[in-house]
Formats: structure tokens, sequence, C-alpha cells
């Protein structure tokens, strides 16, 4: 009996430890983001102990961190249910929830999670802090709550300090984030996640050859630890962004150090997708479709490879591949669709548009209601519609060209803001300047382009074009009084520029404008007055026609 016993506790401890083993593996494998591997080792894991609880809800969540919340909330669903650990599932349902905007809901799920476990059981709190940072919806401010108690419960717990490091970081504590990833590399120097977040935190703070020391250092201590060559090809990038003279240096510095990456996890279809994401960054459209067309032989159903497709065949100027590509992504219901998705089918539609013969105004007002949805999603998407302008402005397309820098200004953040209301309402005018009898609606839009150039002025009230297009919008409005007002305005902003740019063509030719129109509404009341404005006209021109006659008729 006593053999046996030695013999069955034996067993059980090889099993136990078994297990601890294959658990181990697969945080490693997360951590060094080996996503397939550890799905490969958790679904042997889910099949061979059905009522493992906790192997459930890791399978749900690297699901999660793929971006597979459908068949995430399957496995956690299941594993509610499960003996062991059961409770683990309820957090990833209360983090899908919390992707959904339910608060109420995930707040519901995160109790029944902990309900039945102790004060020093942490690892659930964790998974509940990381769920409050990395959701689509995220809540700082709890996640750090949460993680903050812990640490008070074990301040030497890493997992916990890891957590509070990357909420603090993503919230722009830098500081507290510094200490917290310090304080977890100093218990566990072995913890590289722990100092690669150092690195990180130097990066955010655009200290990039620090930056790249630091990452070096994870390196030395692991040369095939595949987060940190990400995160060098992340500092490239931004790099790049800013040291325009050695732009095309850093990306592709960037983009080496990221197939580096690719090589150190897996060539995966969710792992070509990740490095899609940066090649969307990097604007590299011909490996984008490239990588994109090699992920289709993979798997021809998985939606995101139709966001790529239809990215990289617009840049490629294959327009009908990529509004159906795009078209086919954003009709999926379960897909997470944003703003640049409709971005990229308003322009591939005004593109095709654009270039039909005759032009094809239908395609472009839908492209142009494409770029509204877009904008309605992601405000940001501002940044980019001045380019897709130019394009309809160039055509003399004005009224279409108007609507879309109308969308633009929506967002006052861009750099192009005051550029781009100029340009709204001078496309505003040039729709309407040959209008006899204006609608509501174009009265409207006159007032607001106005509107818009008033913005200019308050900004930049050197800027004489903008008084220019408001004398201008005013003549179409019939206000005499502002016309004046506004050419007046413009003579006077002309006057302050340099002798070159007053006898240039372009400024002669609106100076006998406003000299003209002024002389005209001068007549009304005062002659001489009158006289003195169109010979300023001669002055410029001795040959203007217009200008004699109605001195003549002023005699």
């Amino acid at each position: 009996m006593k053999k046996v016993f030695i013999y069955t506790a034996a067993l059980l401890f090889f099993v136990v430890f078994g297990h601890a083993q294959d658990i181990k593996q697969v945080k490693e494998a997360i951590d060094a983001e080996q996503y397939e591997k550890a799905k490969n080792i958790l679904e042997t894991l889910t099949a061979a102990k059905p009522a493992d609880g906790y192997a459930k809800f890791l399978l749900g969540n690297v699901y999660l961190l793929i971006g597979d919340q459908e068949t995430a909330k399957k496995h956690f669903d299941a594993g509610i249910a499960y003996s062991s650990k059961g409770n683990f599932n309820y957090i990833g349902l209360g983090n899908i929830a919390l992707d959904k905007g339910d608060n109420a809901e995930a707040e519901k799920y995160f109790a029944l999670a902990v309900k039945n476990t102790g004060k020093r059981d942490l690892e659930e709190k964790v998974f509940i802090g990381k769920a409050y940072t990395f959701s689509d919806h995220p809540d700082y401010k709890k996640a750090i709550e949460i993680l903050s108690k812990s640490r008070e419960i074990d301040p030497a717990n890493t997992a916990v300090l890891l957590a509070l490091g990357d909420a603090y970081k993503i919230d722009k504590k830098q500081n507290e984030a510094y200490e917290c990833y310090r304080e977890a590399f100093r218990l566990d120097n072995t913890l590289l996640r722990a100092k690669m977040g150092l690195g990180t935190l130097i990066k955010n703070a655009h200290n990039f050859p620090i930056a790249l020391t630091s990452f070096d250092e994870v390196i030395a201590m692991n040369p095939n630890y595949g987060p940190v060559y990400r995160e060098l090809a992340e500092t490239q990038y931004l790099w790049a962004l800013n040291d325009a003279r050695k732009y095309e240096e850093h990306i592709s510095k960037g983009l080496a150090f990221y197939e580096k990456y690719m090589s150190l996890t897996d060539y995966s279809l969710d792992s070509r997708m990740r490095h899609a994401d940066f090649l969307i960054l990097a604007t590299d459209y011909k490996s984008l479709e490239k990588e994109a067309n090699e992920m289709s032989k993979l798997d021809n159903v998985n939606p995101r490879i139709y966001r790529y497709l239809g990215y990289s065949a617009y840049y490629n100027n294959n327009f009908d591949t990529a509004i159906s590509s795009l078209l086919s992504f954003v009709s999926n219901a379960s897909n997470r669709v944003i703003g640049r998705d409709y971005f990229y089918i308003g322009a591939a539609k005004l593109s095709k548009g654009l270039n039909a013969v005759p032009v094809d105004n239908t395609l472009i007002s839908d492209g142009i209601s494409d770029f509204k949805k877009s904008f309605e999603m992601s405000p940001a998407v501002a940044a980019e519609l001045p380019d897709q302008a130019k394009k309809l402005y160039e055509k003399k397309l004005y009224a279409d060209a108007a609507s879309v820098y109308e969308i633009a200004i929506g967002n006052t953040e861009t750099k192009s803001y005051l550029m781009d209301n100029f340009f709204f309402a001078s496309s505003v005018y040039w729709s309407y300047y040959n209008a006899e009898n204006l609608t509501a609606q174009q009265t409207d839009l006159l007032k607001k382009s106005d509107a818009s150039l008033d913005i200019i002025i308050q900004s930049s009230p050197s800027t004489q074009d903008a008084y220019l297009f408001k004398a201008r919008i005013q003549v179409l409005l019939k206000n005499d009084v502002l016309v004046a007002k506004n050419y007046e305005d413009f003579i006077a902003a002309a006057k302050k520029k340099s002798v070159e740019e007053l006898s240039s063509k372009g400024m002669k030719s609106k100076l006998i404008e406003a000299y003209n129109n002024l002389g005209v509404i001068y007549a009304a009341n005062d002659k001489v007055k009158a006289k003195d404005t169109f010979n300023k006209t001669l002055g410029i021109d001795p040959a203007n026609q217009y200008a004699a006659d109605q001195l003549k008729s002023l005699q």
C-alpha cells in the first residue's frame, strides 16, 4: 500500500508539474507575442483537461489579443462552467462587454470573477486591470485603482507592477510608469517586459537614440525576444516622422526590425496581420499588397485581409479592387470597422469617378458621403481630406471640393486648418460666382464661407486674399457696405507687401478688381472719391477700359 501511495503521489506530482510547465510555456509565448504557439499548447491542454477553466480562459484571451472576439466568447462561455478556476472566464466576458462600451455588464462579470476569491488572490485583479487598460473603451483611472490596491496587498508582485506600469504609461503618467517598471525589474532582473517597458517610456518622450540604446540592452539579455524588435521598428517609425531629412533611412531600418520581429514570433496569419499594420504606418503599400496576397493564400475568408487588400489596391490605383474589398470588410457586422476604412472607400470612389470619361458625378458624391461617415467615426481623418478636396478643386468641381473642405474644417486641430478654411471659402465662391438668384441653401453656405475667412483673418491679419474673397462673397450677397469694407481692407493689407509682390501680375489684377469695385460703390455718394479710385486703377493699368469709361461717365 505504501508503494502504491508513493507511486500515485509521484504520478500526481508529475501531472501537476507538467501542467504548470505547460501554463508557464503558454505565458512565455504570450509575452513573446507568439500567439499561434500559445494557441496550440492551450488547445492541447483544454482537450486533455476539459475541466480546466484557467486554460480555457487563457485560450479565449489569446483570441481576444488577436482580435477574434467571436471565438474568444465561445471559449469564455464554455469556461465559466468548468470546475477548476472557471471564474477567470467571467473576466473575458467582462472584457468583451467593455469593448462594446457596456460598463455595467462588464462590472457584473468582474464581480462574479472575484466573488469567491481571497484578499491575496491577485491574478484575477491583474487581468481585470488589464481589461480596463487595453479595452476599446479604456478606463485608466479604474485600472490604476484596482492595480494600486493589489500592489498594497503584495508590493513584490511583478505581474501587478507590470500591469500597473502599462496603465500609467498609456494614461501618460510617465514618472509613475517608470517607477513600476524599474521596481519590477529590480525584483526580477530576467523580466524582459519590464526592461523593455523602460525603453518604451524613453521612446514616447521622443528621445530616440537613448531609446534604441535601452532596447539594445534587452537584446543583450535575450537576442531572441521578439517584441523588442517591434519596439525598435516603431521607434524608427516615430523618428522618421520627426526627421524628414532621414525619413527613408529610418523607415528602411524600421521595416528591417519588423521583419526580425516576424521571424521571432511566427509567420502565422495573425503575425502577418501585425506586419501589415506596420506596413500601413510606413506607407509601404507595394509590400502591403504583396503581404495581403500572401495572407489570402493562407486564409481567404479572414475579414481583415479585405482591409489590407483595399488599402494597398487604392495606392496602386486599382480602385475597383479597393472599393469591393473594403465594402466586403465594412459590411461584415462582426468586424471592428474604423473611420479609415470609409476614408479609403471614399477616396477610391472619388478617384474612379474623376478618372471616368465623362466624370462620374454620382460616384464622386457617394465618395464624399463616405468621407462624412469616416469623419464622424474618426475626426483625425480630417488631416487627409484636403488632398482629396484638392483633386476636385483642380478639376474645377468647386461645389464638391467645398463639401470635402467643409468636412475637413470640422476638426480645428489639423495643421492645415487655416488653409482648409480658405479653400473652403474660395470653393464656395467659385461654385456660385455666376449665380443670379441664390437659393437659401447657397446663401447660408456663402455666409459660412465668409465666417471661415474671419477665422483666417483673426489668426493672420496680413492674409490679404482673405479680405479679397470676403469682398467677392459680399458682392454675391449684395451687401455693398461690406463689399467696400473688405476691398478697403484688402488694399490696406496688400500695400504692406514688398515691392516685388505688389508689382506681380497677380497682385496688380487683384488691386484693379478692388479699385474698380470700390469706384462703382463710391460713385453713388462721392464722385470725387470715385474718380480718385478709378485713377488708381489707371495708375496700375493705363489701358484699363472699364476704369476709363467710368471716369467719362462721372464727368
